[in-house]
């Protein structure tokens, strides 16, 4: 196995590439979780790796409580399914609250405080109450707790650690919160080291190969907990070493890969881009300078033939939605029409034109 195969492997375990899945929620299930913290775009993540899927099936899987959204693993919003989101809280919740101690305690937000506002939030919402974030915010001053801004992000991600609050359906155009014991039935519980197992095995078998330090980034998790959770896994997975790095994955021939050329439009915090650190030059053999060094280079990858060429910038507009590449390599006309179909692909999920802007 060499960097090439390393990368060809995990768009077709994440399923950019081979056959889609069912349905959004089954994507959910296999990544284990999908990083969603721009709400728009991370419904793509989903829905090119489903089959038929577009943005309007995507959100009604949200709204139906079939996908649930909320700060778990990082501190940063997820999708995840409803029957692995309280073994998933209690798994990484204490990682991911301890992460976020900096920021509450700049917000003068301590112990207590969190406890007496997750209380309100789990008050307000009782009885089927789906509560945008402004009437979250009312309620909390109600009870004379003042929340706005960062300080009011903290303290309902403190209820979501909690178990408490969860996404709910849209309301119009807001996003809302829900009570995650009225939104989820009860679950059978998963003891700490079946958890620490099946996170484990989610990871590899979806995301893999990759590094032991990339599952650490993507779950919170020490490198002790990682070694226990390999373990526990003994001949379910295996691993291969590549130019110095070891890799786990679940055994497999090689996929066959996708005709050349081939390109994938992904959102910014796609699991393709996000879920790597150490191991993420296996999609960036040639070593190219993606975007200048004051552009934030994980946002909106252009992938070809799972090699990472580029970025493009999304501009919404009255009348569409204008899709701008920026490239580190120059196309041939084969492919420059993948690329074209790519985003015509974006364009029939989201429900609105895209024009492409070649000339930037």
């Amino acid at each position: 196995m060499d960097r090439l195969e390393v990368a060809h492997r995990r768009l077709h375990n994440q399923h950019l590439s081979g056959l889609r899945l069912a349905d959004p929620a089954a994507v959910v299930r296999h990544l284990g979780a999908s990083q969603a913290q721009e709400y728009t775009m991370a419904k793509w993540s989903l829905g090119q790796r489903s089959a038929d899927a577009d943005d309007t099936a995507v959100q009604a899987a949200l709204d139906a409580g079939r996908i649930l959204r909320t700060h778990v693993l990082r501190p940063t919003w997820h999708f995840v399914a409803p029957e692995d989101i309280r073994w998933m809280l209690e798994l990484t919740g204490p990682r991911v609250r301890g992460l976020s101690r900096y920021y509450e305690r700049q917000s003068d937000i301590d112990a207590a405080l969190a406890d007496r506002s997750t209380d309100v939030i789990g008050e307000a919402l009782q009885g089927g109450n789906h509560l945008t974030r402004a009437q979250v915010q009312e309620a909390l001053a109600r009870a004379g707790i003042e929340a706005r801004g960062v300080r009011l992000v903290y303290l309902v991600m403190a209820a979501e650690q909690a178990g408490v609050a969860v996404s709910g359906a849209v309301s119009g155009k807001q996003r809302t919160y829900a009570l995650l014991d009225e939104r989820v039935p009860p679950t059978a519980p998963l003891d700490p080291d079946e958890a620490l197992a099946e996170l484990t095995r989610r990871f590899f078998v979806s995301h893999g190969p990759a590094t032991v330090k990339d599952f650490a980034w993507w779950a919170s998790l020490t490198l002790h907990e990682i070694g226990r959770g390999l373990a526990m896994l003994a001949g379910e997975l295996t691993s291969v070493e590549v130019d110095g790095l070891t890799y786990w994955f679940a055994p497999a021939d090689a996929p066959t890969r996708d005709p050349a050329p081939t390109v994938h439009v992904l959102q910014g915090y796609d699991e393709y881009g996000v879920a790597y650190t150490q191991g993420r030059s296996a999609a960036n053999i040639a070593g190219l300078t993606i975007a200048p060094p004051d552009t934030n280079m994980v946002i909106q990858p252009l992938v070809l033939d799972s090699q990472f060429v580029g970025w493009w910038r999304r501009i919404v507009g009255r009348d569409g939605v204008v899709a701008e590449p920026h490239l580190a390599v120059t196309l041939d006309d084969d492919q420059v029409a993948a690329m074209r179909a790519a985003f015509d692909r974006l364009a029939e999920f989201a429900g609105v034109p895209i024009v492409l802007r070649l000339d930037s």
